[in-house]
């Protein structure tokens, strides 16, 4: 057997562990053999697609996504990685509630990491409510029950973490610490239980007796209850004679100082409060608006990627005209692309591009002949968003002259200036640069002729215009040659 089938079979086995471990909700597990399966052979695409699932499983969308697009990407036909990125497309809302649930989580990080487990809490509670499947959430939900000691809390929702993933190390670690916890608290319960049961409390005045119980205090509990209760009665009468309303009085005017200063702390900490809730919201705004920008980013990503793909499918098939297939490649942001996706774009482009220009560059050039300025213009344009400097920028010069015929003059000399600062040593550049000098003395002469046309005023150079007037004539038959 030779090394690559020994690599495919290890590949296949590892597949085969993931597989019944993601059956029985092993989510922890089937990623870890999956992995594996990959490490042995990146081209799985059953282990892939299988990967993308235990993510999408576990509430990992965006590393679902991942592995869907690269599987895509390696078997662009007949792999059922298509249906699932197509589901994920139909079912907008639910991307939607996804993408919330993940920003509701990465806020409740942040409020932890200020001690506002309180707000976490109600963020965290509402992640898991719209994405019921989030592990991650519901282990930092635990989390923060436990820390705030609401065990009671902390359990239910490490139990929904343990149903989702079985074997996942953090969710197994909390309920263990739970379980000690719980352990700890039920020790403390009996051993006061039992200290309870062999001694009595009781007040005396302002002190409290514990006293072992001994069998008369049990025997004549009745008239022990009713003594303690008269003593009690003539103590407290006392204190309350000689002691308590002295000290009422005396504390009234201390009592209305310290409401005081402390209504007067509560104004400042409020208005401080008010201040770092509107630098808070001027943040959030400003997070959102940048979140807003990756996710359109994203997108982009997302898309020029699919099309890169898509194309260069067709390219290789030979089932799709050039011009259907330059129209898709103008739509990609080829500097979003990695390492893999410009490797194709500059494979299908490198062909492709060459050969169109010539097609349009051959279409314009009959179509200046014959005076239709309108589609030479139409096909130099989609020219130039392919290669600018086509033929060492005769086709931007052939651009430049239809605009100039078609009466559209800005657009011509816009086209003329840019083919001499970016092509300046070509024959190209020659005849803008002479169409522009043609322009400005055109214009110079006219000028001339406006103001130096003798004493006698008279504008056509036939009398009284003397030398200047015969200048302006030729110059002007000269420029219309």
């Amino acid at each position: 057997m030779d090394y690559t089938t020994k690599l495919s079979y290890q590949s296949m086995y590892w597949y085969n562990d993931g597989l019944k471990k993601a059956k029985i909700r092993d989510l922890s597990g089937a990623i870890t053999s999956l992995r594996k399966s990959l490490q042995y052979n990146r081209g799985n695409i059953a282990s892939r697609n299988l990967l993308g699932l235990v993510y999408y499983g576990r509430g990992d969308v965006v590393e679902a996504l991942v592995e869907w697009i690269l599987s895509k990407n390696f078997q662009s036909h007949d792999n059922i990685a298509n249906y699932y990125i197509q589901k994920m497309r139909e079912t907008a809302g639910e991307l939607e509630a996804i993408n919330q649930a993940a920003k509701r989580y990465n806020q409740s990080l942040d409020y932890c990491r200020q001690n506002g487990e309180d707000l976490a809490i109600i963020q965290l509670k509402k992640a898991v409510t719209v994405h019921p499947s989030y592990v991650k959430a519901h282990q930092l939900l635990a989390l923060i029950y436990m820390h705030t000691e609401q065990y009671t809390f902390a359990r239910q929702s490490i139990r929904t973490a343990y149903k989702l993933d079985t074997t996942d190390e953090f969710s197994l670690r909390c309920m263990h610490e739970l379980n000690q916890i719980r352990r700890a608290r039920n020790v403390k319960i009996k051993e006061k239980e039992k200290k309870d049961r062999h001694t009595v409390t009781y007040n005396l005045g302002n002190e409290t007796i514990i006293q072992p119980v001994s069998n008369s205090i049990k025997e004549n509990a009745g008239l022990h209850t009713v003594l303690n209760i008269a003593l009690g009665v003539v103590v407290g009468v006392a204190v309350m004679r000689f002691l308590i309303m002295p000290a009422i009085d005396a504390s009234r005017q201390e009592r209305s100082n310290r409401q005081t200063v402390e209504f007067s702390d509560q104004i400042a900490t409020q208005t401080a409060q008010i201040s770092a809730l509107k630098k808070e919201l001027e943040e959030y705004r400003s997070t959102s608006e940048e979140t807003e920008n990756v996710q359109a980013t994203a997108a982009s990503t997302q898309e020029s990627y699919e099309i890169v793909l898509s194309i260069a499918a067709h390219f290789r098939a030979d089932d799709m005209a050039d011009s259907a297939m330059v129209e898709e490649l103008l739509k990609v942001n080829p500097e979003s692309l990695g390492i893999a996706g410009k490797e194709s774009y500059d494979e299908v482009t490198g062909e492709l591009f060459p050969r169109v220009c010539a097609d349009l560059y051959g279409t314009s050039q009959a179509n200046f002949e014959v005076a239709n300025y309108t589609s030479a213009i139409t096909n130099l344009e989609q020219v130039m968003k392919m290669n600018e400097g086509y033929e060492e920028g005769a086709a931007l010069l052939l651009l430049a002259q239809s605009y100039e015929k078609s009466g559209d003059q800005n657009q011509a000399n816009l086209k003329y200036q840019k083919l001499t600062e970016s092509y300046p040593d070509t024959e190209a550049a020659r005849t803008a640069r002479e169409a522009l000098d043609a322009q400005n003395g055109s214009r110079g002469a006219g000028e001339e002729g406006a103001d130096g046309s003798g004493e006698g005023g008279d504008t056509d150079g036939t009398d009284g215009s003397g030398e200047g007037g015969d200048t302006v004539d030729t110059d002007g038959y000269e420029e219309s040659e």
